[in-house]
């Protein structure tokens, strides 16, 4: 029960929101939801239509779970090109910074790098109305397009970007990081270890639970069977990216269509599904399936249905993007194979509790290798890795227990009108 007095207006900008299924809308609604209970009015703005797809509208003004959103015109105009993402950023920027002007009895500001634009708006905010600016660093940028050689690491656009980023971290109250490598990252840019927290995104636990192959009607409706007779499922699920290349194992599934057992499923969007649909376009592949993004009501179904979950790291990205998939994989009790370098967070977590399997980008053999020994592990210890899996999800990166110190980050850094008082909330 909330029981606190009006604390004032959080500001949350936000370019994708819920019900867009992409995870930092998910993650930002956790946030605003957890801060709404806390006595706070939580405003969002976020982009009116979808971020991967375009062609999905969503309400201009709503309120959801007690949070104030509102959405900004022409602020996506999807991913496929970088100019018209960058022009869409820049709207969608435009239209934030002014509406942020005229918020009503605004007390703080919370913004992730996810887009980059949004950051700018909230700056904007933060210096006219003189409030406190909390910083959630969910990737890093320039150094994602440095590292995947789309810009020079001496141009100047990149000289600009880390300007800009010793300046946000500067005047932020608060910046919170994904991971240590991430952290060691912005420490690099700027020294903010003072007021930097670091934690994990956490799953959506609450919405995921360990659902049997025998009655799952995702394994049903794609025939998958279940017991001796079911195949077994090898599954990417999420945003496939540049960051997240899985060719590795796309090759390996074309090699391995004599395992009459085993299946590949790519779930998702994003600019890396173009190596997917070429994979299946050229060698047509019995045992590889793609398919969108699932609604995130069933995403439980999907997720369950796998066996083993492909988490994918870039060798040049480990803290500049983190990992989040490796968290809803484990929420469902499923080992995880990584393919990825070492050491990541990813391989800390799989070395230290012994939960999965790694693979390195580029290396077809050894990932045919590995599949072959997932495949013939005994279905006893692929259950036993899941449990570990699932044990130290809820114990380490539970949702209530994350997402209540998240909160309470922000809340030190914008206390409200009120004070500092929290409150659980169940």
């Amino acid at each position: 029960m909330n029981d606190t007095p009006n604390r004032g207006t959080l500001l949350i900008i936000s370019q994708v929101y819920v019900p867009d299924p992409a995870s930092v809308g998910q993650h930002m609604h956790d946030a605003a939801e957890e801060m709404v209970h806390r006595g706070y009015k939580v405003v969002v703005f976020t982009s009116a239509r979808g971020y991967d797809d375009p062609t999905q509208k969503f309400p201009l003004r709503e309120s959801i779970d007690g949070v104030d959103v509102r959405r900004m015109a022409l602020s996506s105009f999807g991913k496929k090109s970088i100019p018209l993402r960058v022009l869409a950023q820049l709207i969608f920027l435009l239209q934030c910074a002014l509406r942020g002007l005229f918020v009503g009895d605004l007390q703080g500001v919370l913004v992730s790098t996810s887009p980059p634009m949004a950051s700018v708006a909230a700056l904007i905010v933060r210096f006219v109305r003189r409030v406190p600016l909390v910083y959630w660093v969910m990737d890093l940028n320039p150094d994602q397009m440095v590292e995947l050689g789309k810009l020079r690491p001496d141009s100047t656009l990149v000289r600009l970007f880390n300007v800009f980023n010793r300046y946000i971290l500067k005047r932020s109250k608060a910046v919170v990081a994904l991971d240590r490598f991430m952290a060691e990252r912005v420490n690099r840019k700027l020294d903010v270890t003072s007021k930097l927290d670091v934690m994990p995104p956490w799953p959506h636990d609450s919405a995921l639970e360990v659902v049997p192959h025998e009655r799952n009607p995702f394994r049903e409706q794609h025939h998958l069977g279940s017991g001796a007779d079911g195949k077994f499922v090898v599954m990417y699920s999420g945003n496939h990216g540049f960051s997240t290349p899985v060719v590795t194992v796309l090759e390996a599934a074309v090699r391995m269509q004599d395992r009459e057992r085993l299946r590949f499923f790519f779930i998702g969007g994003g600019v890396g599904k173009k190596d997917v649909r070429a994979t299946i376009e050229k060698h047509h592949p019995g045992n590889l399936t793609d398919l969108p993004y699932q609604p995130f009501d069933t995403i439980k179904y999907s997720l369950s249905a796998a066996d083993v979950h492909l988490v994918s790291v870039g060798d040049d990205v480990v803290g500049v993007v983190h990992p989040c998939k490796v968290y809803g994989a484990m929420a469902v009790a499923r080992p995880i194979l990584l393919l990825g370098p070492d050491p990541c967070h990813v391989s800390d977590i799989i070395r230290e509790h012994k939960i999965g399997w790694h693979i390195r980008h580029g290396d077809v053999e050894g990932a045919i290798r590995v599949l072959d020994e997932i495949l013939n592990t005994p279905h006893s210890e692929l259950e036993a890795m899941g449990q570990r899996a699932r044990d130290l999800a809820s114990k380490e990166f539970g949702m209530r227990e994350l997402r209540g110190r998240f909160c309470d980050v922000v809340e030190r850094a914008i206390p409200g009108r009120a004070g500092k008082t929290r409150v659980q909330t169940e």
